[in-house]
């Protein structure tokens, strides 16, 4: 008996063996193609920091050679000289992003949990135009948009940011995937066991569907990080615009000019690393969720 044992157990540690060396052998498989994934984001870091020969250089550089920080001390001094400062344009940026995220998340979850655990008639045609939603450009809607927005009286306030960018289609329908899967004895028994609508909502459904919450709060965000429809339609005050505006008027107009390019770098820079400390650690969350959620 105990041989077996013995036998048995040296089979697992030689599989074990043999599945290390597959991941190994993986990992080096993939490793070329992740360098290559990561070539953007190592020229966009190093492009921030080129001075301004460097950055007309033919043909151009990949690695900066002379690295200075000259480009993001002639951001400052540009916003220096406006009425606005910047650090009002970033405040601007946080409050929107925040207040967008959390509603687009919010309004996407209680939008699913009817269409998925609660179908009423025409609920399908309802999830139809939900999904047809996404057919339509921003230019689109742009008009429609701007008459809501001007006949409800928020023009300049943090509403008329927040407001037009609510309703994301996309994640109504992954959240309604998501909750597809949720077993619906699970929720029976928690109903027998007293428990009333929100709290099944809130307690059994959102637990589950975090994944899902994850990955929309990385498109939510990114969505109205860089969003600069609402600045340019609907405030006509420059104190309550937000910083992805500021940036764009730094370079227009200036395709073929040599000023402005070191900050319009530097400034890209900014943009992009908020979005992606955001996306770094919410696919962690992703993973993480994915492998101890339980849902089969």
């Amino acid at each position: 008996m105990k041989r077996r044992l013995t036998v048995k157990w040296e089979d697992f540690v030689l599989a074990l063996r043999l599945l290390e060396r597959a991941q190994i052998w993986i990992a080096i498989l993939l490793l070329p193609l992740a360098i290559f994934m990561l070539l953007p984001l190592v020229y966009l870091f190093n492009h921030a920091f080129k001075p301004l020969h460097e950055l007309f250089l033919f043909p151009p550089t990949f690695i900066v050679r002379e690295p200075t920080t000259g480009n993001f001390v002639e951001l400052l001094a540009l916003s220096e000289s406006t009425i606005v400062p910047v650090s009002r344009y970033i405040f601007n940026s946080i409050v929107v992003t925040f207040l967008s995220t959390i509603a687009m998340v919010v309004t996407g979850a209680m939008c699913a949990y009817p269409l998925s655990k609660h179908p009423f008639p025409g609920s399908k045609i309802v999830l139809g135009l939900i999904m047809l939603a996404l057919l339509f450009a921003t230019e689109a809607v742009a008009i429609p948009r701007f008459i809501v927005i001007q006949s409800l009286g928020i023009m300049n306030t943090y509403l008329g940011h927040v407001l037009p960018l609510v309703a994301l289609p996309v994640g109504v329908f992954l959240l309604k995937q998501f909750m597809d899967q949720i077993p619906n004895d699970l929720m029976e028994a928690a109903k027998i066991d007293g428990a009333r609508e929100f709290t099944i909502f809130m307690r059994i459904v959102i637990p589950l569907v975090n994944p899902a919450i994850a990955t929309i709060s990385i498109l939510a965000f990114q969505s109205a990080w860089g969003n600069t429809e609402t600045s340019t339609l609907f405030m006509q005050e420059d104190a309550m615009k937000t910083l992805p505006f500021y940036m764009s008027t730094l370079t227009s107009g200036l395709a073929n000019s040599v000023a402005r390019q070191g900050a319009a770098a530097a400034g890209a820079l900014i943009m992009f690393i908020p979005p992606l400390v955001v996306f770094i650690v919410s696919q962690r969350k992703v993973i993480t969720t994915m492998a101890h959620s339980g849902i089969k």
